[in-house]
Order: C-alpha cells, then sequence, then structure tokens
C-alpha cells in the first residue's frame, strides 16, 4: 500500500512541475531559415541557459502564428507558456508571446 501511494505522488509532483508555467526570452526565430536545423520551417525561441543555447519549439498554433513576423530574420522576445518534451525536442505550449520594440 505504502509503494502504491509513493508512486501515485510521485506521479502526482512529475505532472505537476511539467504543467507550471515559465517564461522565456532570447530570440525568436525560424528553425529552418535561420537555424538549419529543419527540412520545414518552424518557430521556436534560442534561449541562453547556462552559457549554452537552448532551442524550444512553439507549439503549431502559436508556432504558426507568429511565424511570418520571425522568417527570414529572428526578433528578441519573450513567450510564456508550458514546457513540454516530445521526440527529443523542447516543446513550450505558449499562452504569450511578446516582441522587443
Amino acid at each position: 500500500m505504502a509503494l502504491c501511494v509513493a508512486v501515485v505522488m510521485t506521479l502526482v509532483l512529475t505532472v505537476g512541475a511539467q504543467s507550471k508555467e515559465t517564461k522565456l526570452t532570447g530570440k525568436i526565430t525560424c528553425a529552418k531559415c535561420e537555424l538549419k536545423l529543419e527540412k520545414d520551417c518552424a518557430t521556436v525561441i534560442v534561449v541562453n541557459e547556462n552559457g549554452k543555447d537552448e532551442v524550444y519549439y512553439l507549439d503549431a498554433k502559436s508556432g504558426k502564428a507568429n511565424h511570418d513576423a520571425i522568417c527570414q530574420v529572428g526578433k528578441q522576445g519573450s513567450v510564456s507558456g508550458v514546457v513540454s518534451e516530445k521526440a527529443g525536442k523542447k516543446i513550450i505550449t505558449a499562452t504569450k508571446v511578446e516582441f522587443q520594440k
């Protein structure tokens, strides 16, 4: 019984940690046109974490909505949302995308 409780608590804590909204600040750009990471256009934000650039892909809906603004030439900005990982890529399901003026 104690083992079941421990497993359930671990799952609850893991899900809770994954659903925490975060704000990423960096360069919002195209993974194909500027970064040469993909065969097709994809909106990403490049964030410097501990001296290393990390690439977060915007979810399909927010990526498409903001792609025209950054394709070919990226812009500094921030993306707020929930980060997850899928197929080895960091994905942010954006609730807010802002570009610096």
